[in-house]
């Protein structure tokens, strides 16, 4: 009982969609980054140098990337809502999950075979179910707002004619 509702959980963290990275595969990964009250996305590129639990709610990927000479590697939990996307920009043929031994090379050496892909389809992860439940939220929210706009109208026609009244009495007397 407890092992399929840990499964259940697991599975409501899960994004609907993610985009299948593998290992030496260029890649942009989107991240939000809070500061203080503010809110931003930074991109950080470089090639998939490993993959962990892919098919998990806890997969992994790392990322490595040279920044003024100096190896860069990152990790990103790919279900994480921090992650904004990830986008793949080149596709490499190699024959290993865990590329270790590029953080031995530079320059030439460092290169991977290219391989061709279609970079649209394999980027396109758009989940046509949550976009519809996006925007059926949406429209219920804006019909809310309406009725409240309504309402308030409602409210403030009747504090004029309250004012209205109480000034007729004024000019009365």
């Amino acid at each position: 009982m407890s092992f399929e509702l840990i499964n259940k959980v697991n599975e409501a963290q899960k994004k609907a969609k993610v985009v299948d990275v593998r290992s030496g595969d260029t890649v942009r990964v989107h991240q939000k980054i809070k500061e203080g009250a503010k809110e931003r996305i930074q991109i950080f590129e470089g090639v998939v140098i490993r993959i962990d639990r892919n098919k998990s709610h806890t997969s992994r990927i790392t990322v490595r990337k040279i920044t003024s000479g100096i190896g860069v590697e990152k990790s990103f939990m790919v279900h994480s809502p921090l992650v904004e996307k990830i986008q793949i920009v080149r596709r490499a043929k190699v024959r290993r999950n865990f590329l270790s031994y590029l953080r031995d090379r530079s320059g030439k050496s460092a290169r991977l075979r290219n391989q061709n892909f279609d970079r649209e389809g394999v980027n396109d992860v758009r989940d046509l179910e949550a976009e519809a439940e996006a925007a059926r939220l949406k429209e219920a929210a804006k019909e809310e707002a309406a009725a409240k706009a309504a309402e308030k109208a409602k409210e403030e026609a009747k504090l004029e004619a309250l004012q209205a009244e109480v000034e007729a009495r004024h000019t009365d007397t």
